[in-house]
């Protein structure tokens, strides 16, 4: 009964955000924090593959009996595998910016915008997923 509250309607997704955020800003701040390492090719996660199988688990699940109810089954990724307990995460070297002498090809203009905007996405999430859970606990209280 309890799992039936927590894995149907938006919840599962903004989950799977929350996940892939949280492991995506790591591999960007790991980038900042070997920004003048030698050798070291910064790495990234693929937000547009996470998208795309996110809504593919998504329109899946639509397809099914009822279309707001049960697991999100996502498919794994090159870069991600998806488990019960969170993602693993495969980042990618990134081929661009400029490649210097020391054969880094560090951009930190473009990485610091990444950040960015994966806080942004981070945060808007965290933001949802609170408002879904206040619902639950409104509905729990049977009051407004």
């Amino acid at each position: 009964m309890v799992a039936g509250l927590f894995d149907n309607g938006a919840l599962p997704s903004l989950e799977r955000l929350v996940q892939f955020t949280g492991r995506r800003h790591a591999v960007l701040t790991d980038n900042i924090a070997n920004l003048s390492t030698p050798y070291y090719k910064p790495r990234d996660l693929d937000p547009k593959a996470f998208q795309a199988a996110l809504g593919d688990a998504i329109d899946r699940r639509r397809a099914g009996r009822d279309p707001t109810d049960g697991p999100l089954e996502i498919r794994n990724t090159r870069q991600l595998s998806f488990h019960d307990r969170g993602i693993a995460a495969r980042p990618q070297p990134m081929n661009e910016g400029i490649l210097f002498h020391d054969e880094n090809n560090r951009d930190l203009e473009r990485t610091m915008q990444r950040l960015a905007e994966n806080t942004m996405v981070h945060n808007a999430a965290i933001e949802m997923l609170r408002n879904q859970f206040q619902l639950l606990k409104t509905a729990i209280r049977e009051r407004v």
